[in-house]
């Protein structure tokens, strides 16, 4: 069996709370959004995820249509572990080329169009480049339709892009180069304020991410060694629901899921501290795998709070529906407003690095979960 030593320290105790690199961060994070990702349309955002491994000095691998597996060995190499966020986004694509010159669309990703109306948009091409334009509502000036533009209905059906060209035909969008089935990405508009809120389209999941890549940076920056292999893996088709489904080792034991959390009227998120998800739409996540998350959370003072998502699914629904047999958890950021025009807090993606760089670096959940059948020594009993 495989036995690694640390460079320096030997362990998270010796260390305390994890100091995440909340600069790195906050610029991978904005490099990241500025990247067009769509679900569909991810190999861009593929090559730089892969560009910041190979600059924390990480392996890794891809699969045929690029969801990335990245390595942290550990001193043994059973029960391996996985941590899993999503680089794809919500977006549009082309679905008819309409006889007034503009562009009739569906989403890539479940999302409302009244967060699209008035989005600067680029639509990606197949031979013609990237062409600008905006998205509007179809009956959008005042001065033309009246009181109308405050009473038609919301939905798909209602908006239509007007890209930045003279065309006034669906045979002068033809001839210009669009098509249908191009890709539409919005613009992001990244800001942090003052106060440290960021705000921006597609932080789901891209902050995710960017306080997956910070843990990363801290566990190499320390010398600290897991205590056993944890599999960092990005995903490219969480938004339209597969997922993690195809990407995991078989011999990952359990999986934290990283994704955006939904403050609101009836939920605990917040956009400070971490939030660990309890259940989502899928069901509960693991009883065993969400107390260890919490009790990390305490002995690390990390900020923290808990809740329940009803109209929700992450990557670890995912990977369960597929079969994979894994204790799973979710560990989110909050962010206001998703699937829209989303904010968050610096002090979440901080919190939320903490505990993903403690989780690694925590012992297996159950050293029983190397196998994937067992005998009952050593099964867990939640209290009565």
């Amino acid at each position: 069996m495989r036995t690694v030593e640390p460079t320096n320290v030997t362990s998270l105790r010796d260390v305390g709370r994890p100091q995440i690199d909340v600069a790195y961060l906050l610029a991978v994070l904005e490099n990241l959004v500025e990247i067009p990702s769509p679900t569909g349309y991810t190999d861009r955002v593929v090559h730089f995820a892969c560009d910041q491994l190979e600059q924390l000095g990480v392996p890794f691998e891809l699969t045929r249509r690029g969801a990335i597996r990245a390595t942290l060995e550990g001193r043994k190499k059973a029960p391996s572990r996985a941590v899993v966020g999503h680089l794809d986004t919500l977006g549009c694509m082309v679905k008819e080329l309409k006889d007034n010159g503009r562009l009739r669309i569906v989403p890539v990703g479940t999302w409302s169009s009244r967060f699209a109306e008035g989005a600067r948009v680029t639509i990606l091409t197949d031979h013609a480049g990237a062409i600008r334009g905006t998205i509007m509502p179809l009956k959008a000036s005042g001065h033309v339709f009246g009181d109308e533009v405050d009473t038609q209905p919301v939905g798909w059906d209602y908006v239509e892009v007007r890209t930045d060209d003279f065309c006034k035909s669906a045979e002068d969008l033809e001839e210009r180069g669009f098509r249908i089935g191009n890709f539409i990405t919005l613009d992001p508009k990244f800001e942090v304020t003052e106060n440290g809120f960021v705000v921006s389209r597609h932080l789901d999941d891209k902050a995710g991410v960017s306080a997956i890549l910070a843990a990363i940076k801290y566990i190499k920056d320390t010398g600290l060694v897991p205590p056993v292999d944890t599999h960092m893996l990005f995903t490219i088709s969480e938004e339209v629901g597969s997922g993690a489904s195809a990407i995991l080792h078989g011999n990952i034991a359990e999986m934290v899921a990283v994704d955006i959390a939904t403050p609101g009227p009836g939920q605990n998120s917040r956009e400070r501290g971490v939030t660990i998800g309890m259940a989502d739409a899928h069901g509960p996540f693991d009883y065993h795998v969400t107390q260890k998350l919490l009790k990390l959370c305490e002995q690390f003072d990390i900020e923290h709070q808990r809740d329940v998502f009803k109209y929700y699914r992450c990557d670890a629904a995912a990977a369960i529906d597929a079969g994979n047999d894994i204790r799973a958890g979710l560990v989110c950021f909050g962010g206001d407003g998703s699937h829209g025009h989303e904010r968050t807090h610096t002090r979440a993606l901080e919190s939320l690095g903490q505990l993903l760089a403690a989780y690694t670096l925590s012992p297996p959940t159950f050293e029983r979960d190397r196998e994937q059948l067992a005998p009952p020594e050593g099964f867990p009993t939640q209290p009565d």
